[in-house]
């Protein structure tokens, strides 16, 4: 995983292997979402963030609660993508991200995909909390 610091841009490189195709060879579409968590989950640990440990220590997790997709072409069987993930906008109990799927200069995918912060036991909103913030400043 690699992060562009100057507009703060993660890439990850993912590889399509059988079990993501459907009969036809090409990546069925739902495990595109499976490709931006690990997206994501990467952007967070590339960030110092190890969610087991921000769950355990603040009571704190990350749950989806909207992701708007568009697939523009088709991923098929070997080939090797580069999700991009960066920030869009982050609120009080909120991230939300910008996300694409590339193989090479070619769009796959893309997604915006909002993530909410909520308490580990009642899974009600809470703000991001002191590591999180300092961090997306």
């Amino acid at each position: 995983m690699s992060v562009d610091s100057r507009n703060a841009v993660s890439h990850l490189k993912i590889r399509v292997y059988y079990e993501d195709t459907d009969a036809g060879g090409v990546v069925y579409y739902a495990n595109y979402l499976k490709y931006l968590e690990r997206a994501r989950t990467e952007w967070l640990r590339n960030l110092g963030i190890d969610q087991t440990a921000l769950a355990s220590t603040e009571k704190r997790l990350f749950v989806v609660r909207n992701v708007e997709i568009q697939y523009r072409r088709p991923a098929r069987l070997d080939d090797e993508l580069t999700i991009h993930t960066q920030v869009e906008h982050w609120g009080r109990a909120s991230i939300r991200f910008g996300q694409r799927a590339m193989r090479g200069d070619e769009l796959l995918c893309q997604a915006v995909v909002t993530v909410c912060c909520v308490e580990a036991t009642s899974f009600r909103p809470v703000d991001l909390g002191p590591t999180i913030r300092t961090l997306l400043k």
